[in-house]
């Protein structure tokens, strides 16, 4: 805590060929300690917190710190003059690839600021004309600057073009990566780095407030970009991409994010050579990898071992787009830093909440969902179950992601045995006769569910769930129904319907983000009538402001180590366990999914589903 009072108090640097920072006698430091205290450290920290947004890359906060000292942040300050300082950085690797750092300097956001500004870039060294490319990503950057490199598997599909390498591009647009990142492609179809370039750039565009020099950084990113042939062995593939990554990497200290972009058939063929060939030695690694999560609860159990037989759980991010969007990362926030709506978060004053996703698209139903997995397996195993345990669990000790994962897995454990008779199924009829030939398939693509949390804070109250695809609208939202007023007085005047005085608060992502509280209110007038009316706050009328896409939010969470959004294996054995059960049942009785039209609302059966448990859907669709 002294060194953090130290450097928020500490003077500007003379000169950029002395210490980074004017030294302070300790006696000084300590007086200026006892006389701010927690004030003094929370200055320092909220400077260091600007100066990371503003500098990306320059200040990263490490991921890695020890657990037993989770009140500190441990900030690694990249080397900002050629010329080593009086103190040393200490890098300690652990045995599972991961790279724990610690400095003992900590800048104030000013000098750092100021320092870059007059920093020189180093000469480059001089390489041979095969790595003359190569090279050309260390110029200008201290070698005590870990290196970072980012290979994307399965660079040549529909999900790395359209998703994975603009999301990459808009953080290093963003600062967010370093200039000498390096962005790898790995494939087994036979072409050359400019190919794989154009075929990236053709699915680049900067959003709206990224277009102050846009081609030139585009070009920059591109210039960075370079294409690894896999061939008919990933084992030889993976020892060249290794290759290709040292050449760039040099002798600083390298980190390493392999993006699984690869069916799950695939994913095991792919990450056991990787983990054996292509793991660097010099810091961290960690791969990313897309859902569905297994065919079934022992499928993916197989899986999850044979991951762990080579990688950390601590490596392992088990990503889902849907869960990278702002209604979840509002869902805690909305919570837990208000003390209107914490008090109120359980049966005592909550009837029921609605987890609703639909999308009106069907584009993808033929290859995905009347194919083999449908929306069980990769809506409802990841997206909702984590919203439902985003939503219900208990207050973590800390924002680091163990613990926010920690209270999750208790929630998904204590998920009721789902009842048949509270499961609605759906499978979309095409009339245009597009996907005529599938409805022999009894793969469902509509599932609506009643389930129950058995705790103590969630007892009785019915989370109810709805998801499909070829619906009226995409539409994603969590609808929370308060209890109604006890003896309320004002009741006769809503009339027969009592449901018309029900407060709700709504966390909505689509058609348009917002969130929406509904209260009772008089009509202005003579008279007493009384009308439900909606306080809302729209984020496209009070923040003027594009909304990075989730692929952008997800990597750069992994790219900080911040795992709370990500499915760790204990999480995803509780969710097989929630839908193991179901899904056997379906199975064994033949269970036939209700039809229901394109464009629709969905299966009829849905709402008296809902009724069965005094919930009425939202209408407006």
């Amino acid at each position: 805590m002294a060194g953090l009072a130290a450097a928020a108090s500490a003077a500007p640097v003379a000169s950029l060929s002395g210490s980074r920072f004017t030294p302070v006698a300790a006696p000084a430091v300590r007086l200026r300690t006892q006389a701010c205290g927690l004030r003094c450290w929370v200055a320092a920290k909220l400077k260091l917190r600007k100066a990371l947004k503003r500098h990306g890359w320059q200040l990263q906060r490490n991921p890695d710190a020890p657990e037993n000292d989770k009140i500190h942040d441990y900030l690694e300050a990249s080397s900002l003059t050629e010329k080593r300082t009086h103190r040393n950085t200490h890098l300690a690797y652990d045995s599972g690839g991961e790279m724990a750092c610690t400095s003992s300097d900590i800048l104030d956001s000013s000098t750092v600021q100021k320092n870059l500004m007059r920093q020189a870039p180093n000469p480059s060294e001089t390489h041979s004309p095969v790595q003359e490319e190569e090279s050309s990503l260390s110029n200008g950057h201290s070698n005590s600057e870990p290196s970072l490199c980012i290979a994307v598997i399965g660079a040549t599909g529909e999900l790395a073009r359209s998703k994975v390498f603009p999301a990459l591009f808009a953080l290093y647009y963003s600062g967010f990566l370093p200039q000498s990142v390096g962005i790898f492609g790995y494939s087994r179809k036979k072409i050359t780095d400019e190919d794989l370039r154009s075929i990236i750039e053709a699915n680049l565009t900067c959003r709206v407030d990224h277009h102050e020099n846009c081609d030139d950084k585009l070009n920059e990113f591109l210039k960075r970009t370079y294409y690894i042939d896999a061939g008919h062995d990933n084992k030889d593939g993976m020892a060249r991409l290794n290759s290709r990554m040292t050449q760039i990497e040099g002798t600083r200290a390298a980190n390493r994010i392999f993006y699984l972009a690869v069916p799950q058939e695939a994913l095991l063929d792919i990450a056991l050579p990787l983990a054996d060939s292509c793991q660097t030695k010099q810091g961290w690694n960690r791969i990313i990898i897309e859902k569905p999560f297994g065919f079934t609860g022992l499928s993916s159990h197989r899986v999850t071992q044979s991951l762990l037989s080579r990688f950390e759980e601590k490596q392992i991010y088990r990503i889902d787009h849907l869960l990278g969007k702002d209604l979840i990362e509002n869902l805690t926030v909305l919570r837990f830093s208000n003390l209107v709506f914490e008090p109120l978060w359980s049966r005592t004053y909550i009837r029921n909440v609605q987890v609703i996703f639909s999308e009106e698209t069907a584009t993808e139903i033929q290859g995905r969902y009347f194919g083999n997995y449908g929306i069980i397996r990769d809506i409802v195993h990841s997206h909702i179950l984590q919203t439902i345990a985003l939503f219900a669990m208990e207050p973590p000790v800390s924002l680091d992601g163990e613990d926010i994962r920690d209270e999750k897995v208790k929630v998904l454990r204590s998920i009721r045995q789902v009842d048949l008779e509270d499961v609605v199924l759906g499978q979309l009829k095409d009339t245009s006769g597009k996907v005529d030939r599938y409805t022999k398939s009894m793969t469902p693509t509509y599932f609506a569910a009643a389930m129950y949390i058995d705790n103590a804070r969630w007892d009785g109250v019915p989370f109810l769930i709805k998801t499909g695809m070829g619906l009226m609208k995409n539409r994603a939202e969590i609808r929370i129904q308060f209890r109604h007023v006890p003896g309320n007085i004002y009741r006769e005047r809503f009339g027969h319907d009592i449901d018309l005085d029900t407060n709700e608060l709504v966390l909505r992502d689509q058609p348009e983000e917002a969130i929406l509280l509904k209260v009772n209110n008089k009509v202005p007038g003579l008279g007493l009538q009384l009308d439900a009316s909606e306080l809302n706050l729209l984020y496209r009328d009070r923040y003027d402001t594009e909304v990075p896409d989730s692929y952008e939010h997800l990597l750069l969470d992994v790219l900080d180590g911040d795992s709370h959004l990500f499915m760790r294996s204990d999480e995803l054995a509780a969710a097989w366990n929630v839908l193991t059960p179901i899904i056997h049942e379906i199975d064994q009785n033949r269970v036939a999914p209700e039809l229901y039209e394109a464009g629709g609302r969905g299966p009829i059966n849905a709402y008296y589903l809902a009724a069965k448990h005094g919930v009425r859907w939202d209408d407006d669709w």
